[in-house]
């Protein structure tokens, strides 16, 4: 474990870190020293404004379609209301907190997508604004939303998981956490794995026992432990499990990726 790569934290599932210590540890993380980066969702807030405006969301393989009337929706919830509501949440726990999203700096570049819409499936991360905050001892909050490839660039919705895993690779991050509101990722009779191989994974993918949210966790996750980062999947909710992921890898519960 290198203290000094940094470490980066995908916050998702319901509650986005209200209702848990998943940002008092990453504030505490920050104070002792240790680079932190925090990615965050805000898939159900979305949903909750569109259907508030009359609109209607649609999946394919857990990741959201997105059109250009939806797209003023996932860029106002993800890059606005939530970004900022976590970066207030970080600075009262006293961390220096600086929200930006993946349009910012150019952080956040991939093609649209041909069967999502307005989507980068396969975002790529140029890491220099994230890592002149880290430079100066500010812990990022990044909303996923990035640019397309196109000349001009198009903003699109990047999913928040595919984002974390570019961003950790990008920056050789020492541990990418993904933080859910499940206990683990399962096996065809639902019991909780430890660890997961690649060789299992394309069973579970195959017999559709892995689907939905996982899936992208998964094919972003793999991409970060290439690149060499050690890549967790845990239940955010409950108690230290960032700190403990950390300190503690064998005691952490969820899922380590092999």
């Amino acid at each position: 474990m290198n203290a000094n790569a940094p470490l980066v934290v995908k916050v998702g599932g319901s509650t986005l870190g209200e209702h848990d210590t998943s940002l008092r540890d990453c504030a505490a993380l920050h104070a002792q020293g240790r680079p932190v980066v925090v990615v965050h969702g805000g898939g159900a807030a979305v949903t909750d404004w569109q259907q508030r405006l009359g609109a209607t969301a649609e999946w394919v393989d857990g990741l959201r379609t997105t059109t250009a009337e939806s797209l003023q929706v996932v860029v106002a919830v993800l890059a606005g209301l939530i970004n900022k509501r976590l970066v207030e949440q970080l600075i009262g726990l006293g961390a220096p907190a600086v929200g930006l999203s993946g349009v910012d700096g150019n952080a956040l570049r991939s093609p649209t997508s041909e069967r999502l819409g307005l989507v980068g499936e396969t975002p790529c991360c140029d890491p220099s604004l994230i890592q002149t905050l880290l430079r100066d001892r500010r812990l990022p909050v990044l909303a996923p939303v990035g640019l397309s490839t196109d000349d001009p660039p198009l903003t699109l919705n990047i999913n928040a998981d595919a984002a974390a895993g570019a961003i950790a690779e990008a920056l050789r991050a020492d541990l990418l956490l993904y933080l859910t509101d499940v206990e683990a990722v399962l096996d065809e009779h639902g019991a909780p794995l430890a660890q997961l191989d690649a060789e299992t994974e394309d069973r579970l993918r195959n017999c559709g026992t892995i689907q939905g949210g996982m899936l992208p966790k998964l094919t972003a996750g793999r991409r970060a432990q290439r690149a060499g980062a050690r890549v967790r999947i845990i239940d955010g909710r409950q108690d230290g499990a960032v700190r403990r992921a950390l300190h503690d890898a064998e005691a952490s519960p969820g899922t380590v990726l092999i």
